[in-house]
């Protein structure tokens, strides 16, 4: 999966993790195990997909760095 759709996908997860428990809070939707489940888990997915969506990015901006450097000399 491209860096971008990884970025995207964690943002959106996060989001989600966020704005259930304000729902549940405001009392719009009812605190289930389940749902503060799902919550927790949508937020921790996220983070770890943003994380591993910029390493990926960082990591091949690098190596294209690195290459365009070593064919300079």
């Amino acid at each position: 999966m491209p860096f971008n759709r990884l970025i995207v996908v964690g943002m959106i997860l996060v989001v989600i993790g966020a704005v259930l428990p304000f729902l549940i809070v405001l009392h719009i939707l009812p605190s289930t195990f389940f749902l503060n489940f799902v919550a927790y888990g949508a937020s921790t997915v996220g983070i770890f997909l943003g994380i591993l969506g910029v390493a990926t990015h960082v990591g091949e901006a690098r190596r294209k760095r690195k290459d365009d450097w070593h064919d300079d000399r």
